[in-house]
Parts: structure tokens; C-alpha cells; sequence
């Protein structure tokens, strides 16, 4: 879903002579007509956005606008999105560069409403201007001084190209005025391997550029260049990386907001409790459907959701400390890992939905985060949150509450072990380890426990799951 633009008028000086009427006593008069110049703003894309960087802009100054076309991409605290114009004209100023950042509700550009106001537009933002784009022309300087030394250390060859991309005021997708859309990763993954993105051919949606695009891209760039010089692998093992020990690096937009949140929720209550589950039949039946597209995450989203439809307390949530709510649905948020921060797309209703079309919604969502592409309703809409590490074989952890939801549980991950039956029998079964961190203003130790209680039960015979 594109967001609009928001835009406002601006006064302008243009008159009309008025023709007097014969006949009339009345003196000619000038009227004062205002210019059709509006302002476009940085849009709020998410209640929690208070800043928006500009990733690139899609159109160029003098280009002729329609109205619901795509404009600008906007990075904020979540997620890339296209912004749309609401209006017909053109683009006749941007007042914020690409790579810039803007607080929601500032001026980013101007939108003349025909070409003879567009040298207008540009002589009122020469005075606005200067204050939104500092930042960035502040900014390039400083990283090209702390990054020549590193790159002339390790390949002097490269650092005159290095200079060029990183202190000039175009930025790196845009070349000889040519817009080329990618997505964040997908440009820093660029300059780390030495990809130009004007002959990289995307493969996201309308076109964008994404990480895979780019590190095909670069390996096939890399046979060429191994035919031709075996001796160079000795030079990209340092810029493989990507990291340069000892700089201080600034929050990305998402690590801002991540930071935020994560600030916030030192302000809540909490307590945890965990519980051992065994996994042997729902291991089982991940086998048993698997070839069918279903995912381990969707199953434990699927169990979670049909535990909390048992017990409504657990998917409460408590915003002003002085109340609390039943969320009429139940949307499982599942933590997911991404390059420069963390994402909770959301699977609705994960209650009502089968298994099937929930793994294939899981997988949407995935692609989509990784694209920087999640819509605000795929992401800020969780009642209750998953974090599960035990693909990476973590056996228990904690995790954080995220503000505004009342419980979010970490899933370690599913390991056989020793256990006594109750006929005193010795034997091996797969378990794992889940703790639940919980806002102890509305959720007690006992919701907790019965809720686990339930949890288990549907996982240890998990015949529901696919009903």
C-alpha cells in the first residue's frame, strides 16, 4: 500500500491585471493570485516515526508528476516505502538530498503545478534548503576523512573510486542522473563488493534492486576477474567484511527506533517463566508435512495462537497504566533478524488460519522485511511476540517486552535428552526450553502457568495444528 504525499501552498508574488469593464468608473485594480507551489512533506509511515531518511528519489527536478505515481522512497524506523504524490505538477525542487534525514512534518521538496513556476519554487527553497540538507553535507566529509586511511592501507588501487562514492553529495544509485531503486542492503552490499548497480538487473518489486541481485552480480563479476588476476583474493578478503575496527558507527534509523523501544520497556514490570516442552510429535508432523511448504515458525505461531484464543488474558495489553485491553484478535509477531536491525512481521489471526496459508503468508512476509518492503499493518499490529533462536542451537534465553504488548515468549531450541516416564521407564525424547517475559500489571504468575500448561499439551499432540 503507497503512502501520499502530504503537501501544503505557498504564497507567491504572480498577479493578474483585471481588464476594466467599459463604461465603468471604477480604477483598474491588480489582483493577487497565489501560485499553485505546495510543499511536500516528510510522511508519518508508522505511529512510532519521527524521522524519515530519503533512500532515493524516483523522479527528477523538472520532472512532470501524476497524481498516485511514486515519487520518493522513504527509509523509516521499520521499513522502505514508495511515497505517492497527491497532487498533478512537477517536481520542481528537493530540498532533501538523498541520504538525508527530515523530521515528519518537514519540507523535503516543492511541487509547482505548471513549468513556469518551477524557477519560482526554486528561488523559495534556496532559503529553506540550506538547514535540511547540513546535515548530510556535514556528514559525507567526516566519513570520507576516517575511511581514506583504511582503504589506502589495504588497496591503493581502489581508494580514488572509494573517495568519489562515498563524499559525493549523488548518491551511489543514481547514475548520470538516472534513478536506480534498490534497497539499503542491497546498496551497501554494493559498495562493499564493488558493484556498480546501474548494470545490475532487479528482481524485487517494480524492478528494485535486492541483495541477491547485487551478490550475483558480483559473482559473476568475480570469475572474470579470477580468470584474469589469480593473485587478487589476497585484496577482497579485508573489504569482504565490511567492517573497519575502531570507527564509531551512528544508529541506523531502525537501530534508533529499536533502541527506543527497547529503553522504553525498562519502564514495565515484568517477570518470566519457563517451561520444558516436548517436541517429538510436533517434530514429527514437521516432517510429515514439510515437502508441503509448511515451516516450523508457522507451527509454533499456529500452537502459540490457539493457546492464547484459551487464555485471553495472555494477549492483553496495558498502555496507560491504568487500564488494560482484550485484543479482539489474535496476531502472532515473530522476531526477525535483518541487515542493520530487527522486524516483527505479523501473521493476523493466526487463530482462524490454516497451516498452509499461514507458512505461505510467513514466507511473504519474510521476503518482504528482507526487502525492507513490510507495510505499517505487517509489522506494528502484534498482540503477542515470538523470538525464536533454536535454529541457531541456543537451548534458553530471554527476551525483551516490546512496548504496547503484554508477552512475548523465546523458544530455544528442540534437543534430545534423559528423561523418566511415570511408569519409571529411562528413555531419549526431544525437548525444548521456552521462557515467557510477561507485564506483571495484567498478566500473574498462574495466567502464566495455565497458559504454558496449554501450550504444551497442543504441542505434545499437535492434531490440531493442521485442522
Amino acid at each position: 500500500m503507497a503512502h501520499i504525499l502530504q503537501t501544503s501552498f505557498l504564497p507567491s508574488t504572480s498577479t493578474l491585471r483585471r481588464t476594466p469593464i467599459p463604461g465603468s468608473k471604477a480604477k483598474s485594480r491588480s489582483l493577487q493570485v497565489k501560485a499553485k507551489i505546495r510543499e511536500i512533506f516528510m510522511p508519518a509511515l508508522s505511529s512510532t516515526m519521527t524521522e524519515g531518511k530519503i533512500v532515493s528519489w524516483m523522479k527528477s527536478e523538472g520532472d512532470k508528476l501524476s497524481k498516485g505515481e511514486s515519487v520518493v522512497v522513504v527509509e523509516s524506523d521499520k521499513a522502505d516505502m514508495d511515497v505517492e504524490s497527491f497532487h498533478e505538477g512537477f517536481l520542481a525542487a528537493i530540498m532533501v538530498e538523498e541520504g538525508g534525514v527530515a523530521p515528519v512534518g518537514s519540507a523535503i521538496a516543492l511541487l509547482a503545478e505548471t513549468e513556469d513556476e518551477i524557477a519560482e519554487a526554486k528561488a523559495k527553497s534556496q532559503s529553506s534548503s540550506g538547514s535540511s540538507s547540513a546535515r548530510v553535507v556535514e556528514e559525507k566529509p567526516k566519513q570520507k576523512q576516517e575511511s581514506e586511511p583504511a582503504v589506502s592501507a589495504v588497496a591503493p588501487t581502489v581508494s580514488s573510486t572509494k573517495t568519489v562514492v562515498v563524499g559525493s553529495a549523488v548518491h551511489p544509485a543514481s547514475e548520470g542522473g538516472k534513478r536506480i531503486v534498490a534497497s539499503p542492503y542491497a546498496k551497501k552490499l554494493a559498495k562493499e563488493l564493488k558493484v556498480d548497480l546501474g548494470t545490475v538487473v532487479g528482481t524485487g518489486p517494480l524492478g528494485r534492486i535486492v541483495a541477491k541481485d547485487v551478490e550475483a552480480a558480483a559473482a559473476a563479476a568475480a570469475g572474470v576477474v579470477a580468470a584474469a588476476s589469480p593473485a587478487s583474493p589476497a585484496i577482497a578478503a579485508p573489504v569482504a567484511s565490511g567492517i573497519e575496527l575502531g570507527t564509531v558507527v551512528p544508529f541506523t534509523t531502525m537501530q534508533g527506533a529499536v533502541s527506543k523501544n527497547m529503553v522504553e520497556s525498562l519502564s514495565v514490570p515484568t517477570f518470566r517463566v519457563g517451561y520444558t516442552i516436548t517436541t517429538d510429535a510436533l517434530d514429527a508432523l514437521y516432517k510429515k508435512i514439510k515437502s508441503k511448504g509448511v515451516t516450523m515458525t508457522a507451527l509454533l505461531a499456529k500452537a502459540t495462537a490457539l493457546a492464547l484464543a484459551l487464555h485471553p488474558v495472555i494477549n492483553t495489553c496495558c498502555r496507560d497504566g491504568n487500564s488494560f485491553t482484550y485484543n479482539s484478535s489474535i496476531n502472532i509477531a515473530v522476531a526477525v533478524a535483518i541487515d542493520g536491525g530487527l522486524i516483527t512481521p505479523v501473521l493476523q489471526d493466526a487463530d482462524k488460519v490454516d497451516i498452509y496459508t499461514l507458512s505461505r503468508k510467513w514466507k511473504e512476509l519474510v521476503d518482504k522485511a528482507r526487502a525492507k518492503q513490510l507495510q505499517p499493518h505487517e509489522y506494528n499490529t502484534g498482540t503477542f511476540t515470538l523470538s525464536n533462536l533454536g535454529m541457531f542451537g541456543v537451548d534458553r534465553f530471554d527476551a525483551i517486552l516490546p512496548p504496547g504488548t503484554g508477552a512475548i515468549m523465546a523458544v530455544g531450541a528442540s534437543q534430545p535428552a534423559v528423561v523418566a516416564s511415570k511408569d519409571c521407564r529411562i528413555g531419549v525424547k526431544n525437548q525444548m526450553q521456552v521462557n515467557v517475559t510477561a507485564d506483571h500489571r495484567v498478566i500473574y504468575g498462574a495466567d502464566l502457568a495455565s497458559f504454558l500448561q496449554t501450550l504444551a499439551k497442543i504441542i505434545e499432540d499437535p492434531k490440531d495444528l493442521t485442522l
